[in-house]
């Protein structure tokens, strides 16, 4: 049986909607509710602090001009330079 994939979501994404779609697609919403929301729900809130590394990692990848200019014509090259963006930053 495969583990459940969990889709971090900015709270800007709480709605019932959103929540319901991905649950549809397969995957466990961890999102916190808005402070207003009169049924709260549960969330995995040490997997949510987690969602800031995704943000910092797309914030040092922006730094490569390549990428956030879009300069390859190719989606393969486009992808290839996103690996290798990826792997200088494993590195690092």
């Amino acid at each position: 049986m495969p583990r459940p994939v969990h889709l971090l979501m900015d709270r800007a994404y709480e709605g019932d909607a959103t929540r319901q779609l991905a649950l549809e697609l397969g995957y466990v919403p961890v999102v916190p509710p808005k402070h207003n929301r009169l049924t709260p729900w549960e969330y995995d809130r040490a997997r949510y602090k987690r969602r800031n590394e995704i943000e910092r990692l797309f914030r040092r990848l922006k730094a490569f001009r390549r990428i956030f200019s879009r300069f390859e014509k190719l989606d393969v090259m486009f992808v290839a330079f996103i690996n290798f963006a990826l792997i200088v930053e494993g590195l690092r």
